[in-house]
């Protein structure tokens, strides 16, 4: 049996508490809010914090709030089956509550959160291991080694950022709010990715993510999101896809967004999708056509590596046929895209 190591738990009320706590404790502690990720982590000895702030009892980080403006604020603590189930969040951004419905398993989804999902720690076969089997294997560059088993003589980590809601908000132009001790920021969604395994976020471990922000999309906005896996349920993406639609009032595609994960440290937008899709009618040959050529640009783009389960060349040839079926059902105005 895997045990949690010894730690202790802090649980304050307010952001400034919990702010105040990571402050104090520097690299010795790390945020908790749903652990459905953190606390598996822990078992298998990928960290080791001393001190454990949960976000549990902080009221004003949760909920799903309408703007007047049209957008969406979603409290960090808000968990996955409550955005996947929101009217709210399917009215306006569907592509975020379809990734939402498809994270892990119903169980899961009760508990991990919005939040939890957006900074969620890349995943590689070789790392998210017990201690035991990376310790038979010399570790490798992510945790405790200098070896990197999927790229030979690789000097940089390659762990693929795999959270499922992540592209669908890049897609929406979505920001998030961070607190710390100097007070607040803003970080678009777009802009907070590193293309380093290790750590692929720009805001540093002590930041504390409070809150998401989906500005109003065009009235003629459609989302879907596509996601790949061994199972109907549970497992992490072996690919997934983001799609975004805008549409004027005759069904044209004025603009459009394909971004994809489970490939590289950060999630990849597929470029010159807009371009490829400008103009076209959805439900019409030319849209196909064009849906065809957009799947081909992220066959071109998108490179799977041996770095999270799966056979490479399997999931490379899925590619084009994740992200056709994706702007298909995103056109319909249906969705998600996965098999069960």
């Amino acid at each position: 049996m895997l045990r949690l190591p010894k730690f202790r738990l802090e649980e304050p009320t307010d952001v400034a508490g919990a702010v105040a706590l990571m402050s104090e404790h520097g690299e010795d502690a790390m945020i908790v809010a749903g652990g459905t990720d953190l606390y598996p982590n822990m078992k298998h000895g990928l960290f080791e914090p001393k001190v454990v702030v949960s976000l549990g009892r902080i009221a004003e980080m949760r909920g799903i709030e309408a703007l007047a403006d049209g957008g969406l604020r979603i409290g960090a603590t808000t968990t996955l089956a409550e955005m996947a189930q929101s009217a709210l969040v399917q009215e306006r951004a569907p592509a975020l509550a379809q990734a939402a419905s498809l994270v892990a398993g119903p169980q899961l989804r009760t508990m991990g959160t919005a939040g939890g999902n957006v900074m969620l720690d890349t995943r590689c076969q070789w790392y998210n291991q017990t201690h035991f089997w990376r310790k038979s294997l010399g570790y490798c560059l992510k945790k405790d080694g200098t070896v990197c088993h999927v790229v030979a003589g690789g000097r940089k980590c390659v762990a693929a950022a795999s959270n499922d809601t992540a592209p669908t908000l890049m897609t929406l132009n979505a920001s998030a709010t961070f607190a710390n001790d100097e007070g607040s920021r803003d970080v678009k969604i777009d802009e907070m990715w590193k293309a380093d395994g290790i750590w692929n976020k720009e805001p540093g471990r002590g930041e504390i993510l409070t809150s998401l922000h989906i500005p109003a999309q065009s009235k003629g906005h459609r989302g879907a999101y596509g996601k790949l896996r061994d199972r109907g349920s549970i497992d992490y993406p072996l690919f997934g896809c983001a799609v975004r639609l805008d549409l004027d009032s005759e069904g044209v595609v004025e603009d459009a967004d394909v971004v994809c994960v489970a490939l590289v440290a950060r999630p990849l937008r597929i470029k010159k999708v807009a371009e490829t899709l400008r103009g076209k009618k959805v439900g019409t040959e030319s849209f196909a056509e064009a849906a065809k050529e957009a799947a081909d640009l992220a066959d071109t783009q998108a490179k799977p590596m041996d770095n999270i389960p799966g056979e490479s060349l399997y999931r490379r040839q899925m590619v084009p046929v994740y992200v056709r079926r994706t702007l298909q059902a995103a056109a319909e105005g249906k969705g998600p895209v996965h098999h069960v």
